[in-house]
């Protein structure tokens, strides 16, 4: 009796922890942004700004982490990167402000292909005034569309860059 109520215990403990969470499915469904994209960048609010963007994703620490590294020329200027923490998904942002904003998802849609990122902590600023990003939104229109919102704010001024990109074609 006591080995077939720890066989069942165990059985039920075993499928409790197989369900991914959502943070881990929009990791997975993130994960697949691995390789070369190109488009552009546009700011509104009170900073006003557009050109060209390219980026590049790829995984690291054995799959645990992507790394998201956006460019305006030939060097990296700002890069992201995604994790999950015990099934939540998260994203530390090194600015090119020199800042680390981190951020938690705060709604993710698997439907959608919609994850939006809200402001946790951020270090490397001497004030709460300093410009950094306070949000992301990350929308994966189709396995070769993608669109990025990231929230700044200096000052108490918004600004969002809308940032526009279609996969690379293969070189």
């Amino acid at each position: 009796m006591r080995f077939t109520l720890v066989c069942i215990l165990l059985a039920c403990f075993g499928f409790a922890q197989s369900t991914p969470s959502d943070g881990e499915i929009a990791f997975k469904k993130l994960s697949s942004l691995a390789g070369d994209w190109e488009g552009s960048y546009e700011w509104t609010g009170a900073r006003q700004d557009r050109g060209k963007m390219n980026v590049h994703y790829y995984l690291t620490g054995n799959g645990s982490a992507l790394v998201e590294d956006l460019a305006t020329g030939d060097t990296p200027s700002l890069t992201t990167v995604y994790h999950l923490d015990n099934g939540d998904l998260r994203a530390t942002h090194f600015c090119g402000a020199r800042n680390q904003p981190r951020l938690k998802a705060s709604k993710i849609d698997l439907a959608k292909n919609e994850f939006d990122f809200g402001f946790v902590d951020v270090t490397n600023v001497t004030s709460m005034a300093a410009p950094f990003v306070h949000g992301l939104d990350v929308q994966m229109v189709s396995p070769q569309e993608l669109v990025l919102v990231f929230h700044f704010e200096a000052n108490g001024k918004k600004s969002l860059e809308h940032v526009t990109l279609k996969r690379a074609a293969n070189k």
